[in-house]
């Protein structure tokens, strides 16, 4: 009996020590195995994640270089849209770029890497979207007060507070999970790597760690959700108070926040709150949190903004005529 419990200690003592070796890449299994609907995938997603990189950055460019839109709201707009550009950049150009590989993989320290990173960005984005329904409520419901409260000081305080949330979101989920033991299979069923599903390789028993995924990333969503919901059903009751002339802007502005809240926070519930997934939902919800809601928070806030597309079209002529007189 000895024998045996000093040989499954040396094994686990062996699993430890070597978990770096053992396996040293993850792969993934990608969305499809039909080559023809790869090439599909690669050109529609390729196009997609074109219109992210154009779109966030067109919003960050305009906000910048339009003294317009040096308030506030744009100023957190635009950490919105450059935290969806970075988000969306730690999974698309490798999804992208699998479709026209056979063997999807990505090394070890890559795939923490995208996990580290996924989650900094995510986390950095609730908070962001805190930040502008905060916002909100104090140009709603204190105007007198918004100048005072709003002030320079205290946006660069409200944007590095959500980096240094998602820094320490981040940093909480990867600090138990990148000692596992991983000594086997090694095939992660998604086109990314997160926590969940990479947890669910290692050889050892993560039940307490599934546990503590579903109470950071998960209760943090859920919390956050519904902090924001109430947070706008106060502000729409103020709204509805005021005169139809002095309330349609604000209306208008506030429908484009809880369609982009919607959007964000939809697909994160179900991926790290439910506790009954789905996996070809799960993935498909993945796809649409990596590539599709990045490129619909551009449209939704251009679209539905005045000052935005007077902006726009002001940048717009100021280049033509700056090539008309190189």
């Amino acid at each position: 009996m000895k024998e045996v419990t000093t040989e499954a200690v040396s094994w686990n003592e062996s699993i430890s020590d070597t978990n770096y070796s053992m396996v040293t890449e993850f792969i993934f299994l990608g969305l499809s195995n039909s080559q023809e609907l790869q090439i599909f995938l690669f050109v529609f997603f390729f196009v997609f994640y074109v219109g992210i990189v154009c779109g966030n950055l067109l919003i960050v460019i305009t906000v910048a270089s339009d003294s317009h839109l040096h308030s506030p709201m744009y100023f957190l707009l635009a950490n919105l849209s450059l935290t969806d550009l970075c988000l969306s950049s730690v999974t698309a150009p490798k999804m992208i770029a699998d479709f026209l590989s056979k063997r999807k993989v990505i090394s070890f320290k890559g795939c923490f890497a995208q996990i580290f990173l996924h989650h900094f960005f995510g986390g950095s984005e609730l908070v962001i979207l805190i930040a502008m329904a905060f916002d909100r409520y104090i140009a709603i419901c204190n105007p007198l007060r918004y100048t005072t409260v709003m002030c320079g000081n205290v946006c660069v305080g409200l944007v590095a507070a959500a980096w240094g949330t998602g820094f320490l979101h981040s940093v909480s989920q990867l600090a138990f999970a990148v000692n596992l033991p991983f000594c086997g299979p090694n095939e992660v069923d998604s086109f990314y790597c997160d926590l969940p599903r990479v947890i669910k390789l290692a050889c050892t028993d993560t039940y307490r760690l599934d546990i503590m995924v579903i109470a950071n990333s998960g209760v943090l969503t859920l919390c956050s959700f519904v902090f924001l919901i109430i947070s706008y059903v106060f502000i729409l009751v103020t709204i509805q108070q005021r005169p139809s002339h002095q309330s349609s802007k604000a209306l208008s502005t506030l429908t484009a926040h809880i369609t982009v809240v919607l959007l964000v926070f939809g697909p994160c519930i179900f991926i790290y709150a439910w506790p009954f997934p789905i996996k070809s939902l799960d993935k498909s919800l993945a796809v649409f949190y990596s590539v599709v809601t990045p490129l619909l928070n551009p449209i939704i806030y251009t679209l539905r903004n005045k000052d935005m597309k007077t902006a726009m079209k002001r940048l717009r002529k100021w280049n033509v005529n700056s090539r008309e007189k190189s």
